[in-house]
Formats: C-alpha cells, sequence, structure tokens
C-alpha cells in the first residue's frame, strides 16, 4: 500500500514509516465519517439517490425485495409514502367482499341492458348481433344484454311533419299553363311499420321529402295557374299529392304512412310580383264587368217569363169570350195610348163641343215669349 492513500485518511493506529505517531508527523490522527458528515471521495453505488446514508444499502437479494410484502400482496399507501393504507373491506370471517360488489355490478348492467319498458305509443326493434330478431309491442321485455342484443324503440303513433322548402327558401314549380308558383307545404306522416322503416331504407326522411317534391310537381303542373291559387285547386293539388306519394312509398315498402299534406303559400315569384298584381287587379274587374252583365241578363229574362206567363192567362180568357176580350183589351191598349198626349173631341151636330182648356193653355205657354230678366 506504500505510495497510496485511502480515502477514509490514516487508520487508528497507522504508525508512519518512521513508527511515530501522529503526533509525532504533526498531523491529527483521521478517523472514519459519521452521518453528520458527508463523506468524503466516490458515492457508494449501492445506496440510495441522494447520498444519504441513513436509508442503508439496497438489498441485493429476493428476500430484502419482498420483505414489505403481505399475505395479500404489498401494501400500498395513497398519496404515495407515508400516505394511509388502503385495503379492500372485508366481510364477515375475513371474507374479501370483492366477488359481491363483482356480482352487484353484473346485475346492475343485466337490468339496464336486458330489460326494456315500452311505452303504449311506442314499439322496439330487436337486432342479435346486428341482424334484425323480433319487434316488442308496448309493455315489459326481457332480451338478452347488450352487446349479444340491441333495442331500439320507435314512438309510432307520432306526427311528424316536415316542410318543403326548409326557412323562407323560394321553391318555384311550373303549372299547367307555363306560369311560374313559389309554393310551399306541410308534410305530415308517422310510422306505420317500424321494422320497414329501420331497415328497407337508409335514409326514410330524406326519401320522403323527394318523394313529396316530386309528387307536388306532378300535381301542380295538371293545373292551371288560377286554380292553383284558389282555395278548390288546393284542395285537389293536396289529395292527388297525398296519393302519390303513398303509391310511392308502399312501392318502396318504406313502412311510412302520409297523414295529409297542407299548402301554406301560392305566391307569384318575387320579380313578377307588381306585373302580376296588376293582371290580377285587371282580371278582378273584368269579373266585375261580367257579374253585373249576368245580373241585367237576369233581370230582363224574368221580365220577359212575367210577360210570356201574363199573355197566356189573357189568352186562356180570349179563347172562353173572344167579343169580350177583344173590346177590354182595345179599351185598355187605347187608355194607355191617349192617356199621356193632348186630345180635342169634337162631337156631333147641335151639341156644344168640349173646348180643350189644356190644350189652349199649354199653347199660350209656348207662344209666350220669355220674361225678361230682373235688372
Amino acid at each position: 500500500m506504500a505510495g497510496k492513500r485511502s480515502p477514509w485518511g490514516k487508520p487508528p493506529g497507522d504508525k508512519g514509516e518512521d513508527g511515530a505517531g501522529s503526533g509525532a508527523s504533526g498531523e491529527p490522527d483521521a478517523v472514519p465519517p459519521t452521518g453528520e458528515e458527508k463523506p468524503r471521495g466516490p458515492r457508494n453505488p449501492w445506496l440510495p439517490g441522494g447520498g444519504s446514508e441513513e436509508r442503508g444499502r439496497r438489498g441485493s437479494n429476493i428476500e430484502d425485495l419482498f420483505k414489505h410484502r403481505g399475505p395479500e400482496g404489498p401494501k400500498r399507501r395513497i398519496g404515495g409514502p407515508g400516505g394511509p393504507n388502503f385495503r379492500m373491506p372485508k366481510g364477515p370471517g375475513g371474507r374479501s367482499l370483492f366477488p359481491y360488489a363483482l356480482g352487484g355490478v353484473a346485475l346492475v348492467w343485466l337490468g339496464f341492458s336486458a330489460l326494456h319498458q315500452v311505452a303504449p305509443r311506442e314499439q322496439a326493434v330487436v337486432t342479435t348481433l346486428g341482424k334484425y330478431s323480433h319487434t316488442l309491442d308496448p309493455g315489459l321485455h326481457l332480451t338478452l344484454p347488450w352487446p349479444i342484443q340491441n333495442v331500439d324503440v320507435e314512438n309510432v303513433s307520432e306526427i311528424r311533419s316536415e316542410r318543403i322548402p326548409d326557412g323562407t327558401a323560394e321553391k318555384l314549380i311550373l303549372t299547367g299553363d307555363q306560369n311560374l308558383v313559389d309554393l310551399s307545404y306541410l308534410i305530415r306522416w308517422s310510422i306505420k311499420d317500424l321494422k320497414q322503416y329501420k331497415f328497407q331504407l337508409a335514409e326514410p326522411v330524406e326519401t320522403l321529402r323527394e318523394v313529396g317534391e316530386a309528387a307536388m310537381r306532378a300535381s301542380v303542373a295538371e293545373h292551371e295557374l288560377d286554380r292553383v291559387l284558389s282555395g278548390a285547386g288546393r284542395a285537389d293539388i293536396e289529395q292527388s299529392v297525398r296519393n302519390r306519394m303513398q303509391s310511392v312509398l308502399d312501392a318502396y315498402r318504406s313502412g311510412i304512412i302520409v297523414q295529409g299534406i297542407e299548402i301554406q303559400k301560392t305566391d307569384p315569384p318575387e320579380r313578377v310580383v307588381e306585373a302580376f298584381k296588376d293582371v290580377s287587379a285587371a282580371q278582378q274587374d273584368a269579373n266585375a264587368e261580367m257579374n253585373r252583365a249576368r245580373t241585367y241578363e237576369q233581370q230582363l229574362l224574368a221580365k220577359a217569363q212575367g210577360d210570356a206567363a201574363a199573355f197566356d192567362k189573357i189568352y186562356e180568357e180570349y179563347r172562353m169570350a173572344p167579343e169580350v176580350t177583344r173590346r177590354r183589351l182595345y179599351y185598355e191598349t187605347m187608355e194607355s195610348v191617349l192617356g199621356s198626349t193632348n186630345k180635342t173631341i169634337v162631337e156631333s151636330n147641335g151639341v156644344t163641343p168640349y173646348l180643350p182648356l189644356p190644350e189652349i193653355g199649354s199653347r199660350a205657354r209656348q207662344s209666350a215669349p220669355p220674361a225678361a230678366g230682373g235688372q
């Protein structure tokens, strides 16, 4: 060891080469470092990190690695070292409650995924591994748990509606007389067959909208613009659209029943509103004049029919007494002719003639000059 110095200094009792003690060389005897002093020299690789020797040297055999394990496994602490110990609660007799907890969770899972309540207005389809199995009617039903069987519940009695077009968009449709009309309508429908509704069509609602638009265009094209705008024409179009839609949806096996069609707006296109108003006003004036002409026609016809009926009665009387009736007709005719004229009656000789005073007075008034205006 000559020429090398110990990292711990000179051991106690070590003498120098000259056999003298520490007092002889003038240096104090070296002592091993204690826990209060930091070690000098290289760090011991078998000590834990941090340079502290109080924790001791780590065990090198497997018994030391498992010396902190108990019968139920290593002891865990919540919150890291120094925290409280966490242990599963135990039942009577020291039995573990974990199987009971697991069984409770399984029962709750079975209750939620295997027991199903279907409301009175609803139906449900059951699929087994994604394939249709059967349909559930209203009531309480038990199925296999999820994910083996899945239950999809739908309200089959609800009346649903689809508005075409959405919002305030313009929907122009061509009429039978080559005019355009801005038309919006509402489709009311419900589910007729839940199995077909769920599995027959990929997008049943979108199919319903497209079928409705095609049926509406076909029905409007059969009517003129005036009839489309009138109330009676709307009713015919709504019934025609409903029949067309139901026929197509039944052919598709969509499981949808159309409850009704409601036309909400029939207006001319926005770009020609003013011109359309002028045309409508002219048509209304023409209709008013035609109505007045029909009224006058009916009055004349009624008067003529009354005169004809009166003549028929006179003719019947004439057939029974021709001479009396002829004289009566003569007197009535002369009365109606001469009643509004000026007359002068001249009697035979020897009789004082009638003096036509009204005639003389009228002639005097006609020959007199007009009175001068006051000054």
